[in-house]
């Protein structure tokens, strides 16, 4: 290996690493900034979280103190009204969704119960002493009275003198509250001071325990499922193997709660985060490499440059010996190329030349049939200007004239674009009131309509829709496509042309008629391809073509389908606004 690619060889490896060291960095940053994000997300769904709990468990505190303060549990304190106070008691229980509320006396036994409980004897636990001693009590856990996960509240119940002499505890079912909000997006749990899950709305941590050595949790029984914890940016993570609805990797948040005595913890997905600062690094790392090769092109360009300029001096001298006989045969050369050039200038004009020609014979085949339709208009106004004026009608007559003239305007409009189009050059494209144009052919092709009786159905809209085009070539489209419903029901029973306009982006307007349909609708925009006899009118098979070409230059399309009876030709045309935004 040469010193040269040994040089260039390091200096790539350096390069790479710093890439790769700079990724890492970014990496690291985009990370810790994504986890602080997320630790402030998460803190606001424990938030919010907590207080739901909180606010669930304190009505059931609170219905204990009513409870406590009845008249009933001052009978019972006396020994009377028990099945009253039970009564009291389940219909309490039933409307706040409670598992059981107990009326205690002195010595810890329950007196009424919503659920029947009357051998059950409450005085050993912290609760009821609580009670007993004036204080509100309070404890979780599963056992007496009830197997099952419960939050207990105990009210004092006072007498006449300020003495207690029983207390009202109302038993909280966890199910009843975790059904509430289960499966929600983020793992959020709740522990005592032992550690164990006691309400979660990821069931299958129920009654998980905290190991004794350290963070994580682990079931009450079996095998403990993969888990790992480590802190990066003050923040700690958890690695978890616990199922399909728990994260693998979580940010670990905690907030006491002292009012229930439990500690509120949510796990926070942190894959966003990591996705985000990958993508961040991913940005920065292809950055740098297309700096790098662009800088390395460069490099080995001069390189090149320099190798290829010594080379060639030394060429140089090794042949300046023979530089009479270069001299003369690039003179010859010169010459050869120079007549070459002259006969490529030639060849070139001639071309062009053609073209043109070429073009204008093109143009000249359609001339008309582009101006076909105008003057069939300006003989039927003049035909009736005469009429007019021979039954004494002058003014129907001017209005007539009046329609002559704008026909010969729109003829100069048409000569103009058709000598446009044979000079290659194209109009740009203005702003054009799509129902004027229609309203302009539908009026073109009425009189033609009305003599071969087709029903015309064609109703004007009323109000400009505004396209993207030029309204005489637009209005040629339409009357070519017209035209050609009208000759094709020429020996039909049922004649109707139906014109219709679909709002949408883009915009469609469809001329259907009844006739025989087109035979092979997939070469009826072919330029010379009709359906027309030898010799007929107007039969040359350019008008679709053109028509086609027309829609193509204004970023539209016609389609061709068949229909029962008759075919359907929709013209899909570009709404201004749409144009404008873009």
């Amino acid at each position: 290996m040469s010193k040269g690619l040994m040089h260039r060889v390091l200096i790539i490896a350096m390069f790479l690493g710093a890439v790769a060291a700079a990724s890492a960095g970014v990496w690291r940053y985009g990370y810790l900034q994504a986890l602080g994000q997320l630790e402030r997300q998460g803190q606001s769904d424990l938030t919010l979280a907590s207080d739901r709990l909180v606010g669930q468990l304190q009505r059931f505190r609170e219905l204990a103190v009513f409870l406590a303060d009845h008249p009933y549990s001052a009978a019972l304190a006396q020994g009377r009204g028990v099945e009253a106070a039970r009564r009291l008691f389940l219909e309490a229980a039933d409307k706040a969704d409670a598992l059981d509320v107990m009326y205690v006396d002195l010595e810890g036994q329950i007196q009424a119960s919503a659920r029947a409980l009357s051998d059950a004897k409450l005085g050993d636990t912290d609760y009821v002493k609580r009670a007993m001693q004036g204080a509100l009590g309070r404890d979780h856990g599963i056992g007496t009275p009830l197997v099952q996960r419960a939050f207990y509240y105990a009210a004092p119940a006072f007498g006449p003198g300020g003495k207690v002499q029983g207390a009202v505890v109302v038993a909280v079912g966890m199910h009843g509250i975790e059904d509430a909000w289960r499966g929600g997006l983020r793992a959020v749990f709740f522990t005592d001071e032992q550690g164990k899950v006691f309400v979660t709305n990821r069931s299958e941590l129920v009654l998980w325990q905290r190991p004794p050595d350290g963070p994580g949790l682990a079931p009450p029984f079996g095998q403990a499922p993969p888990f790992a914890s480590y802190e990066t940016g003050g923040h700690e993570i958890w690695q978890l193997g616990w199922g399909p609805y728990l994260p693998k990797n979580a940010l670990h948040l905690v907030r006491d709660l002292p009012v229930i005595g439990l500690t509120a913890e949510v796990l926070v997905d942190v894959a966003p985060a990591r996705q985000l600062a990958k993508l961040q690094a991913t940005v920065v790392a292809a950055l740098c490499l297309a700096f790098g090769a662009m800088l390395f092109l460069a490099t080995e360009r001069r390189r090149a440059l320099a190798r290829a300029n010594a080379q060639l001096e030394e060429r140089v001298a090794r042949r300046t010996a023979a530089l009479s006989e270069i001299n003369t045969a690039l003179r010859q050369e010169v010459g050869e190329r120079k007549e070459a050039q002259t006969a490529l200038a030639r060849a070139q004009a001639d071309l062009v030349q053609a073209s043109k020609l070429s073009a204008l014979g093109k143009m000249s085949a359609g001339i008309s049939h582009e101006l076909n339709q105008p003057l069939m208009a300006i003989r039927s106004f003049a035909e009736n200007a005469g009429l007019f004026l021979d039954r004494g009608q002058p003014e129907r007559a001017t209005e007539n004239l009046g329609r002559i003239s704008d026909m010969a305007r729109r003829m100069g409009r048409i000569i103009k674009n058709l000598r446009a189009f044979s000079t290659q050059q194209t109009e740009p494209m203005t702003r054009v009131d799509l129902v004027a144009v229609l309203d302009s052919s539908v009026e073109m092709i009425s009189t033609r309509a009305a003599e071969m009786d087709v029903t015309l159905d064609y109703t004007s809209a009323g109000h400009p829709i505004w396209v993207k085009g030029g309204e005489v070539r637009l209005g040629q489209v339409f009357v070519n496509l017209m035209t050609n419903a009208l000759d094709a029901m020429s020996e039909s029973e049922t004649r109707r042309l139906t014109v219709s306009v679909t709002r949408g982006n883009p915009l469609s307007i469809d001329i259907r008629d009844t006739g025989p349909g087109v035979r092979d609708p997939e070469k009826v925009f072919d330029p010379f391809y009709s359906t027309k006899e030898v010799g007929a009118s107007e039969g040359m098979g350019l008008g679709l073509s053109i028509s086609y070409g027309i829609m193509q230059s204004f970023g539209g399309e016609i389609r061709v389908r068949n229909c029962d009876p008759g075919a359907l030709f929709s013209v899909e045309v570009q709404p201004w606004a749409a144009q404008k935004a873009a």
